[in-house]
């Protein structure tokens, strides 16, 4: 067992967790944030995905003592306060969350994608939304919904401005 000290959505969070403990075994199990979904376990479906300093990454096959001195942001951590972010509201306005399984995934596979592209093309984000599977939808209103958020126009603190 090892002492972790986490960066999680802005916060410090002190775990204690097994050395072989994954993100998502301490984000979903000691942190109770069960947003992030737990699927595959072998980083090919996308639904754990958190972003790890702006970038997504399956929290299934991260550990999490590698993400020390990192800052973990999950689906809980996007919001602010107590508003949705620029690109959820999009994935509401867009009609593009159908179940919800994959959404929490998804939504912060595309935030890693405009974090990384402010402003991509169509074909750039289904390219980079590749890597999280959706067993709902033909992925046209995802697509939209990422498209639309990348064309709303964000403050410094990363919400939508009025």
């Amino acid at each position: 067992m090892k002492h972790l000290e986490l960066s999680i959505n802005g916060r410090v969070r002190r775990v204690l967790a097994e050395d072989s403990a994954t993100l998502l075994d301490v984000l979903r199990g000691p942190l109770g944030l069960t947003g992030t979904k737990a699927n595959c376990l072998e980083g090919e479906c996308g639904v754990c995905t958190v972003l790890l300093d702006g970038r997504s990454v399956n929290a299934c096959i991260v550990l999490a003592a590698q993400c020390e001195r990192h800052a973990v942001t999950t689906i809980e951590g996007l919001a602010c306060s107590g508003e949705l972010h620029p690109l959820q509201q999009s994935f509401v306005d867009a009609g593009a969350v159908q179940c919800g399984f994959c959404i929490p995934g998804m939504v912060m596979t595309a935030a890693g994608l405009l974090n990384e592209r402010a402003s991509p093309s169509r074909e750039q984000i289904r390219e980079g939304l590749c890597g999280t599977l959706c067993r709902c939808t033909g992925y046209s209103k995802i697509v939209d919904a990422v498209e639309q958020a990348a064309r709303r126009p964000v403050s410094g603190d990363g919400q939508a401005r009025e």
